[in-house]
């Protein structure tokens, strides 16, 4: 079941409930990580209205490398601490940002991104990736898109471990 930005969901809650079911049927029984990174970066770019960016960096050798992701061109590298995602894997925490501009050491690999929310992807309490969305509008992002990341989040945690 694939599902497409005019739903019928009636609140950002619902439309996160329908996106977590789509994902869920998406991978279930794929057991590739990078498959399952892919076609999950391909549903919640296409499923999220008002987005320029959604995909992965994946934690290699101390540093986040680009995984698989919708958009522009991206920075390949990003240093653990360093601009969003580095900074969400330094707290093992989500990190929300309505201004990215505001943010200090933010890395913009695109001009157009003004907000941005990052979930880390966490196995065995280590961080071995993130989920990164972009927004060219500013506050795009918002605690309800916060929770319902997470649980997009925790749904592929179910289908993909850091084994690659």
């Amino acid at each position: 079941m694939f599902v497409v930005k005019n739903s019928v969901a009636a609140s950002k809650s619902e439309r996160y409930a329908e996106l977590a079911e789509a994902l869920e049927g998406l991978l279930a029984g794929e057991v590739d990580p990078i498959a399952n990174l892919a076609n999950a970066a391909a549903l919640i770019g296409g499923g999220l209205d008002e987005l320029n960016w959604a995909g992965f960096y994946l934690m290699r050798s101390g540093e986040l490398v680009l995984g698989p992701f919708q958009g522009k061109p991206a920075c390949v590298r990003i240093p653990i601490g360093k601009g969003v995602c580095g900074a969400a894997v330094a707290r093992a925490a989500s990190v929300l940002v309505e201004d990215v501009h505001a943010f200090p050491g933010h890395i913009a690999c695109d001009a157009a991104s003004r907000s941005e929310l990052v979930v880390p992807l966490v196995h065995d309490g280590a961080v071995f990736g993130v989920l990164d969305l972009d927004s060219p509008r500013p506050a795009r992002f918002d605690s309800d898109d916060q929770a319902g990341c997470e649980k997009l989040v925790a749904v592929l945690l179910r289908h993909v471990r850091p084994n690659f």
